[in-house]
């Protein structure tokens, strides 16, 4: 019989906490932030577990040789209720993204769950892979955006969409190891420049600043810069460790810190856009992702 610890270990449901935060920097960036935003983000949550449940059942023969520990190939959950439920979860996302947002929202959403679909069931094991994923997160943060000035969101969604190519590319040697020192070395470099780029600097809708904007927004970029810096800190190091030792532990590791650190770079993000407080509350997401990894694997 299949428990509910199964199916929270097939979704990766505490990696979920890596996800609200691209909807929130999305809608702090566009001007969008309001009552509706909080459903979008659980509209988002919702299709990163169904792309997670689809992901697995699309995986289960090749997990039954390299991961027989996952929950399909294991036995714990059928492939059936997997499958359905990716669909019914995708569903779910779908209508609550277009009872919170309208036809905007539903047109990104559309698009967030194809693309989500295209990588699981084609894209994944291609060169392309990396970059569809990117794409999935980058239409999150669009997700979050929708109803404000979307297009003072697109910075913020090809950050987070640089990111998650790192991460991503990473993930495929998860089982194998680094046989080319040079990808680790390469996202380590991606790494860096998206910290340094996170913060941007202090911004005026028009004319020159004034003494009080520039004193409102100083703090603002520094809690930018510090959160910008503890996401480089922690998923840099861990890369630095794929480098010393190209282990399939070690790039597992790396992977996960690409996750669960991932609200810290969000976090600088939505700070930039003006909302302090929200971003440290964003941010306070990644230790807590963290210390629910080590109950249920984020990867």
């Amino acid at each position: 019989m299949t428990r509910l610890a199964d199916l929270a270990e097939l979704v990766r449901a505490p990696a979920a906490l890596s996800v609200p935060g691209d909807v929130l920097a999305g809608a702090a960036a566009a001007g969008a932030l309001g009552r509706r935003t909080p459903a979008l983000a659980a509209a988002s949550v919702l299709l990163y577990w169904a792309g997670m449940a689809a992901n697995d059942w699309a995986d289960r023969r090749l997990d039954a040789t390299e991961r027989p520990e996952r929950p399909i190939p294991s036995g714990r959950v059928h492939p059936a209720l997997a499958l359905g439920l990716a669909g019914g979860l995708t569903a779910a996302g779908l209508a609550v993204a277009t009872a919170a947002g309208g036809r905007p929202a539903a047109t990104v959403a559309v698009g967030l769950a194809a693309t989500i679909w295209g990588y699981d069931l084609s894209a994944k094991d291609t060169t392309a892979g990396p970059a569809v994923m990117a794409a999935c997160r980058g239409l999150d943060v669009l997700l979050g955006a929708t109803g404000g000035r979307t297009a003072r969101a697109l910075p913020a969604a090809l950050t987070v969409a640089a990111h998650t190519w790192t991460v991503t590319a990473l993930s495929r040697r998860e089982v194998t190891g680094v046989a080319d020192r040079r990808l680790p070395g390469l996202t380590l470099a991606g790494t860096a420049l998206i910290a340094l780029a996170a913060p941007g600097r202090p911004t005026v809708l028009s004319g020159a600043p004034s003494s009080t904007e520039c004193v409102k927004r100083g703090p603002l970029l520094r809690v930018a810069v510090v959160l910008a810096g503890g996401y480089a800190v922690r998923y840099g190091r861990a890369q630095v460790r794929v480098l010393a030792d190209p282990s399939p532990a070690r790039v597992r590791a790396a992977v996960g810190a690409g996750i669960t650190g991932l609200p810290a770079l969000q976090g600088a993000l939505t700070a930039r856009a003006g909302a302090g407080l929200l971003g440290l509350a964003v941010a306070a997401a990644a230790p807590l992702g963290r210390r629910l990894a080590r109950l249920v694997s984020p990867t």
